[in-house]
């Protein structure tokens, strides 16, 4: 099956470019209302999953409570928890199905590792819903 049925292109999905600050990053994720979004270069290429753990532990670690203070900090150079791995366009769906298991989302590249989408749990837990019905 290909995976590409179920992803959301990267001209949907919301991310922040590496080279953003930290106040950057913050507004972004607090005008969409996303816990984690995917971090991209400026060349397209994937770099890691931000999540909003990542900035409390920065701000707790840095003492920059005030939001001005932030301006300085650039998200790639945050040490981040976690990253959601990422899977290849061209992957098995029994890939994409174990990644899944343990992110909310899972990043979607090409051989050039440039970022192109994600594929999230709720459509894949959609498409075994389907088929289960069918099946019933």
């Amino acid at each position: 099956m290909n995976i590409l049925f179920y992803l959301l292109p990267k001209s949907d999905v919301v991310y922040v470019y590496d080279d953003y600050t930290l106040r950057q990053a913050m507004n972004q994720m607090e005008t969409y209302r996303y816990s984690a979004v995917p971090v991209i270069t400026r060349e397209g290429c994937y770099a890691g999953t931000l999540t909003e753990g990542d900035i409390l532990w920065e701000i707790k670690n840095h003492g920059t409570a005030a939001l001005h203070g932030s301006e300085g900090l650039r998200v790639g150079s945050m040490k981040r928890r976690r990253d959601n791995q990422p899977v290849n366009v061209n992957c098995e769906i029994e890939d994409l199905i174990l990644t899944s298991m343990n992110q909310n989302f899972v990043p979607v590249v090409d051989d050039n590792q440039v970022f192109i989408g994600i594929v999230t749990r709720k459509s894949i837990i959609e498409y075994f819903y389907n088929r289960y019905k069918t099946l019933v």
